[in-house]
């Protein structure tokens, strides 16, 4: 079995491991009492707090440790937000920020705040003059990720961090999925992490606030962790994941250019090995180890469950998976094909024989899957009738492009063929299609019966 999903969460290090063991026997104390087991238990928390210090780049006062990574975005902006509500209640992020930077901002809008989202391209970057345009005189907070989890593009944190303190915005910076490479650059102002995402245990997040940013933590006042994250410390599992990001850390240089190697090796030949495949995400300012394809005419799901019988573990933005009925939103903000969407991030140690052997069974894969679901295997002739219509209302992606793709030969060029669908993966993966397949997408309109996408056959 190859496990290629280390951007959900990636497993345990050895190093966590032994430290995990070690510490369950001398830091299960409460770190606040004077007596000797507290006073072990202490310099155990301190120690790790003053590790991860150092790879996050702050000072050890200025770090605290919370349950879990979504807990520390969640209290860095409702803390935030809170602190610097004289200033105004407008927050700013990235389209393609993580759900817990979202569902939190969700939670402020309906409190009574604003929020804009600021787009990105098709790589899945911002551009740091379009969010430095977005930040007003009653922003409270700015929030961008370092590199995104679904594609791995990595974002101008430096120049947006600048743009923020010019104006006196603080920038909270999610680094769950860059900070076991390297610390973030720019002057970011909060910041959160969570270790299971660098081979430490889960259960335990990291939350950095710079000295001088306004901060009121929320809920219930609570004594531990400068009071910016309720609850006894697992402390334990404090120093096994300080641990594991001190040593990925010591091997970083090394396992990402390696990682980054292969990965280029991916690719390069996917979409030399499995037709109508578009691999997104930034091909150069992205994280080493992940990369991020859709493949046209595929149910994601049985793409991944194929995969997995294969012995390959994988994951998906897709629409056609069972946690989700709608397009990711990263790839809805990108504006790229959602059907049959796979992502592959690479565990350190990863051998070559192994993404070979993924890239041996792939096309297969996908090639048993269209055949499943009957997707055209080449472009038919001109037809004689000027436009067309198909009914694929009732029916999930990727069934919709699949028929589209089917009928497109039927009409001559210059003719139409209007898709009636009502899965909300169709608004973006029809257009997608358009754009891989070199035909025009003239636009929606409503229907008695779902959405009309309408397309013009250019060849």
């Amino acid at each position: 079995m190859a496990y290629f999903d280390t951007a959900s969460s990636a497993p345990l290090h050895p190093v966590a491991r032994q430290a995990l063991q070690a510490s369950l026997d001398e830091g299960w104390a409460d770190p606040a009492r004077l007596y000797r087991e507290g006073r072990r238990a202490r310099l155990l928390l301190d120690a790790a707090r003053e590790a991860a210090a150092e790879a996050v780049g702050c000072r050890p006062d200025e770090l605290v440790f919370t349950p879990s990574g979504t807990a520390a975005v969640h209290a860095a902006v409702s803390g935030a937000l809170a602190g610097r509500r004289r200033v105004g209640r407008h927050l700013v992020l990235s389209a393609v920020e993580h759900s817990s930077v979202l569902h939190a901002a969700a939670t402020h809008a309906a409190d009574g705040g604003t929020v804009s989202e600021v787009p990105v391209d098709r790589s899945g970057a911002v551009s740091s003059d379009v969010f430095a345009a977005e930040l007003r005189g009653d922003t409270a907070l700015a929030a961008l990720q370092s590199a995104n989890h679904e594609v791995g593009t990595e974002q101008p944190v430096a120049q947006v961090a600048e743009a923020c303190r010019a104006l006196g915005v603080p920038l909270l910076v999610d680094a769950a999925q860059s900070l076991a490479w390297g610390p973030v650059e720019g002057a970011w102002s909060l910041l959160a992490a969570s270790a299971h995402k660098w081979g430490g245990p889960a259960g335990v997040g990291l939350l950095a606030v710079r000295k001088g940013v306004r901060f009121a933590p929320q809920g219930p006042a609570d004594e531990r962790e400068s009071g910016r994250s309720a609850g006894f410390e697992n402390i334990p599992a404090i120093v096994a994941a300080a641990a594991a990001l001190r040593a990925v850390r010591a091997e970083a240089a090394e396992e990402a250019a390696r990682l980054r190697a292969l990965v280029d090796s991916i690719r390069a030949r996917v979409p030399e090995l499995v037709p109508d495949v578009e691999v997104v995400g930034d091909p150069l300012h992205r994280l080493p180890h992940l990369v991020t394809f859709s493949c046209l005419y595929v149910d994601g799901e049985t793409v991944l469950h194929e995969l997995d019988r294969a012995g390959f573990s994988v994951s998906s933005g897709s629409s056609c998976t069972s946690s989700t009925l709608t397009p990711s939103h990263v790839l809805r903000a990108m504006g790229v094909l959602s059907e049959g969407n796979v992502r592959v991030s690479l565990p350190p140690g990863t051998r070559r024989e192994d993404v070979e052997g993924f890239l041996e069974v792939l096309p297969g894969v996908v090639a048993g899957v269209r055949e499943r679901l009957g997707a055209p295997v080449g472009a038919s002739g001109g037809g004689t009738r000027s436009s067309l219509v198909v009914d694929a209302v009732g029916k999930l992606c990727p069934v919709p492009v699949i028929e589209l793709a089917k009928v497109i030969g039927d009409v001559p060029v210059g003719g139409t063929v209007t898709v009636l669908a009502d899965d909300e993966a169709a608004r973006l993966d029809i257009p997608a299609w358009c754009e891989m397949r070199g035909q025009e997408y003239v636009g929606e309109r409503a229907a008695e019966r779902g959405v009309a996408y309408v397309v013009r056959r250019v060849s």
